[in-house]
């Protein structure tokens, strides 16, 4: 509420300074209407952001409307095109919905525009191409198709382009190539096609590059595009190109801290990799890498990186043996869906008796050929929100240390070989929501209590000696064998016939970090939606903006 009281005096302020005979005016009248309209447009929202940079500035005229985050709704009007002094416009991460407004055209001293993850009606950007002062573009999620209007090119001072998560089609276009200054180029998540131009190997200068997630063909020079020596975050997965990388470059490399390059024929770890030593999240899912994980591999990025994917290859084992992972910093590692044999691979100590011990919130090692028992060190992870064991060939039983595990949400034993009973400890685990033992040999009373009395049958089928509820077979002393706990939240269990869609939930000191867990069910579909690790780089935008805003 504090922000929209600021918000409305800086009104209240621009209309009585614009009316007052004995001030000069801050506003045009056109200005003040503007102003008020687009106020009376607003549907206020209790838990507006307190953020004081959240309402207008005022100087000789309006030039700043900052308005991202607030939880705002409603339709933005067409009056906002009389604000014609306005340098920058942000309402991103807001609730508007409706048409973006055609008289935005009229803004022609705009030189930060972000409309970003709102619920805008579908549109072109047709409309971008006469604001020729922009140098940052955040339209995210903006509802917009068509193709990349040729008017873009007239943008000359264009330094961030972000246009992903969008329905835009066509092709990249050539012109692309000729706003060296870009720094920043977000085209993922769309449904873009063609070859990439030759011409994007002249953005020499871009620190971020996002052409994940369309149906680009072709090929494409990976040399070339590490030859971008500001270049920290490259995003590539989920195209149909062909990547061209010579075993044997010599080229320096740029210290890359995200690399997306799933879905691609690779065969091998591509070597580029052992030169990188900065890299936080690195996803090389889906890719056919065989045989063995390179002992040079396990040397690569070990202070630094947070997020690993390998799922998804045919991958069988370590290069070199060990105990612990290398990766003091990892918070979330997948390798489900491969043909790794062997013991489970262990986080070291001493990421939980240092100031990282809550570093770790995912591990996914399904699918695999794991054998031998479940470490009881595991329950030292304490900041674990997802265990998935399932599809291997573990045996023996399930340890009572996974009870330590309290920010646990899924745990999933499934399939495998584990015996003896289901520890009542893990009662105490209240924040669980997918539970899955089932296709194994546990036996005894299934624990009651809190989340457990929640879960199905599903998540405990196939395990013959086993009884109690949710289960028809009834234990000794019509089930009284199981003890009792305080009740808790409830949750759901997960049937077989489940597929981890995208893996795995990250928090750390309360920043989502991770991706997106979904676990498909009989009855219904179970998902959890929190933001992405790649939130991380949305947010390196907002940075990127004041960076802008001070050049």
């Amino acid at each position: 509420m504090r922000m929209l009281l600021l918000f409305l005096l800086s009104l209240f302020h621009l209309r009585a300074a614009s009316s007052s005979p004995s001030m000069q005016p801050l506003c045009h009248d056109d200005e003040s209407y503007a102003l008020l309209q687009f106020k009376e447009s607003l549907v206020i929202n209790e838990s507006a952001s307190y953020e004081p940079s959240a309402y207008p500035k005022s100087g000789s005229q309006l030039e700043s409307l900052l308005l991202a985050g607030t939880n705002f709704s409603g339709q933005l009007p067409e009056t906002l095109g009389n604000l014609k002094s306005m340098k920058e416009f942000d309402v991103a991460e807001c609730n508007f919905s409706g048409v973006i407004p055609s008289s935005l055209v009229n803004l022609l001293q705009l030189t930060d525009l972000s409309l970003s993850s709102n619920n805008f009606s579908s549109g072109t950007l047709d409309w971008l191409g006469n604001l020729t002062k922009l140098n940052y573009v955040g339209l995210t999620e903006t509802n917009s198709y068509g193709n990349i209007p040729s008017s873009l090119r007239n943008l000359t001072q264009l330094a961030v382009l972000v246009l992903q998560g969008n329905k835009l089609t066509g092709q990249i276009p050539s012109w692309i190539g000729n706003h060296t200054q870009l720094i920043s180029l977000y085209l993922g998540d769309n449904k873009l096609h063609g070859p990439i131009p030759e011409s994007i190997y002249r953005l020499q200068n871009l620190e971020d590059l996002d052409l994940a997630s369309n149906f680009f063909s072709g090929t494409l020079d990976l040399n070339l595009l590490l030859n971008f020596k500001n270049l920290v975050s490259l995003q590539l997965s989920y195209n149909n190109l062909s990547l061209l990388n010579s075993n044997n470059a010599t080229i320096p490399q740029p210290k890359l801290e995200l690399l997306t390059l799933s879905g691609y024929n690779l065969g091998e770890f591509p070597s580029f990799l052992r030169h990188q030593n900065h890299l936080e999240l690195l996803d090389l899912a889906d890719d056919k890498l065989e045989g063995h994980i390179p002992k040079w591999f396990m040397n690569m990025s070990t202070i630094t990186l947070e997020a690993l994917c390998l799922t998804g290859n045919l991958l069988t084992g370590f290069e070199q043996s060990f105990d612990v992972l290398p990766w003091k910093n990892l918070r979330s590692l997948q390798l489900y869906s491969n043909k790794l044999q062997g013991s489970l691979p262990i986080p070291p100590p001493a990421i939980f008796e240092y100031k990282i011990q809550d570093s770790l919130t995912a591990i996914d090692f399904s699918s695999n050929g794991f054998e031998g028992g479940i470490p009881e060190v595991l329950g030292d992870l304490k900041a674990l929100h997802l265990l998935n064991l399932s599809n291997n060939f573990l045996s023996g039983g399930i340890p009572p240390s996974l009870s330590n595990l309290k920010e646990l949400e899924a745990l999933d034993l499934s399939q495998n070989k584990l015996s003896g009973e289901i520890p009542v400890q893990l009662v105490q685990l209240t924040f669980l929501e997918v539970f899955n033992v089932s296709h194994n040999f546990l036996s005894g009373p299934i624990p009651r209590g809190n989340q457990f009395g929640a879960f199905d049958n599903t998540s405990f089928d196939a395990n013959p000696g086993l009884c109690g509820e949710p289960l028809s077979k009834e234990c000794g002393n019509n089930g009284e064998d199981s003890p009792p706990a305080p009740k808790e939240d409830e949750g759901s269990g997960c049937p077989l016939e489940f597929s981890w869609k995208v893996v795995v939930i990250g928090y750390a000191s309360g920043l989502v970090i991770g991706w997106i867990l979904g676990c498909v069910m009989n009855t219904r579909k179970y998902e959890w939606v929190v933001k992405n690790y790649f939130a991380r780089w949305q947010n390196k935008g907002q940075h990127l903006k004041n960076r802008l805003r001070r050049s």
